[in-house]
């Protein structure tokens, strides 16, 4: 756990000492923005992480292309403080506009999709779209495949997602296979042992369902 307020304070500071010697939109204000907003997520105070991530990306989007990789991350900060809000609307939304800018910087296997696909994956299961959630960690299980080791943890993860949006969409016949690949997996590797009790608890609410 870190300390926060020590962390604000200091942020602050910073941000203070370069308001008066920079330019009101210079990129350097965006950064300074930004830690202050991550703070402020980190502390679980969304709304003023939000605040502050909008004053980052107003900035950037003065200073930079439209399609800079730095805006795709302002957009994936506004959808991490708008899931954990659970404003699962307004967390799509952002995922989309940051996919639209990686899908200009990339090429379609980078492993940065990986991550965009597992996070729409998820946010489409929130929203209990469970067609396009499913259509998304099949993606993000494609990519996990071809860019990293066989038995890795983010494939025991995708696995895991897949067999529950299987679970929910009620087909129950292919949910614990995909949950059984994912134990396979992490009870052979060192991996976070709460995601082992997570995909046990999703086999669990699978057989009870059935």
């Amino acid at each position: 756990m870190g300390d926060y307020s020590k962390a604000l304070e200091f942020y602050e500071q910073a941000h203070k000492i370069k308001e008066k010697a920079l330019p009101s939109n210079h990129p350097e204000l965006a950064i300074s923005y930004g830690n202050i907003g991550q703070v402020y997520s980190d502390m679980g105070n969304y709304s003023k992480a939000l605040e502050f991530y909008e004053k980052s990306h107003k900035i950037k989007e003065k200073a930079l292309s439209p399609n800079h990789l730095n805006l795709a991350g302002s957009h994936l900060n506004f959808a991490a403080c708008y899931e954990r809000m659970g404003n699962y609307a307004a967390a799509l939304k952002s995922l989309q506009s940051a996919f639209q800018i990686q899908q200009q910087a990339f090429q379609e296997d980078n492993r940065a999709f990986a991550s965009t696909y597992s996070w729409l994956g998820r946010v489409y299961r929130s929203l209990k779209d469970y067609s396009k959630a499913l259509d998304n960690f099949k993606k993000c299980l494609a990519i996990v495949q071809e860019t990293l080791p066989e038995r890795h943890p983010n494939q025991a993860i995708t696995y895991s997602n897949i067999g529950d949006v299987h679970r929910l969409m009620g087909n129950y016949e292919k949910a614990p296979a995909f949950h059984q690949k994912a134990l396979t997996i992490q009870e052979n590797i060192q991996c976070n042992p709460l995601e082992c009790a997570t995909t046990y608890i999703n086999l669990g609410e699978t057989y009870r369902e059935m």
